[in-house]
């Protein structure tokens, strides 16, 4: 299987979690999905009153710099770690 099979086959199986992780590993989840998926973070911060958004941009942010290929490989390892 190719780094890319498993990685869509980790967030396939991280989607089907009966148990939902808690809100700072979905953060964790959802920033190394968005760096392996799109790369570095653009557009701006979003504002203050737009808590979630923000700490989504923030949580892609601590990324930057790393390749898709790092961010695949870490999605993949943290999944096992859940369980899925």
């Amino acid at each position: 299987m190719s780094g890319e099979e498993e990685f869509e086959a980790a967030v396939t199986r991280v989607g089907g979690l009966s148990k939902t992780p808690p809100n700072d590993v979905l953060l964790e989840l959802y920033s190394l999905y968005k760096q392996a998926t799109v790369g570095d973070v653009s557009g701006k911060r979003p504002g203050m009153l737009d808590v979630k958004g923000r700490a989504k941009y923030d949580a892609w942010a601590k990324r930057q710099g790393m390749s898709r290929a790092e961010a695949r490989a870490a999605y993949i390892e943290l999944a096992r770690q859940l369980g899925a």
